[in-house]
């Protein structure tokens, strides 16, 4: 298994992996798979060309089996932050690491970005191996969001976590 920086190149492997993570785990994502499914590979390989996101993915041999994205803020009084979005590990690759690997790459990217000084992420209040994942790794809930997302008649409550760098 390794993980990369995905490129324009890998956007139909991506547009696979995600409209798979929307369908399996619909409560984890404020996008939809009705949303989504429709959406072009340009339109992902637009989405990797972005100089203001990374895109990591975990390979295991040439199959992606998981994604994160690290997203830096662009505007003046925020710029000190970044987030941590779509992350999903496919069933093959839950419990071998690879969440941690693909956390730990976008955990380092931020620290090389200059002003980069906090991450942030949500995080489904119900999901603790997810949480107990950020949590290992240094982040901590901050606050939560009661019924932030609704899938069909169910709502979930989301955890806000952030990892001060400095």
């Amino acid at each position: 298994m390794y993980i990369k920086r995905l490129q324009p190149e890998d956007g139909e492997y991506y547009r696979i992996l995600r409209l798979e993570a929307l369908r399996n785990n619909p409560e984890a994502f404020s996008s939809s798979f009705e949303e989504e499914k429709g959406n072009s590979v340009e339109f992902y390989q637009n989405r990797l060309k972005s100089t203001l996101s990374y895109t990591f993915g975990a390979y295991k041999e040439n199959e992606l089996i998981g994604v994160v994205s690290l997203v830096c803020e662009d505007k003046l009084k925020i710029r000190h932050r970044a987030n941590i979005f779509a992350m999903y590990v496919s069933e093959e690759g839950r419990g071998k690491g690879v969440g941690r690997k693909l956390m730990s790459e976008a955990i380092n990217q931020a620290k090389c970005i200059r002003n980069i000084e906090q991450l942030y992420l949500t995080v489904v209040s119900s999901n603790e191996p997810a949480k107990n994942l950020y949590a290992s790794l240094g982040f901590e809930i901050i606050g939560e969001d009661k019924k932030a997302l609704k899938v069909g008649n169910t709502y979930y409550d989301e955890d806000l976590m952030v990892l001060y760098l400095t």
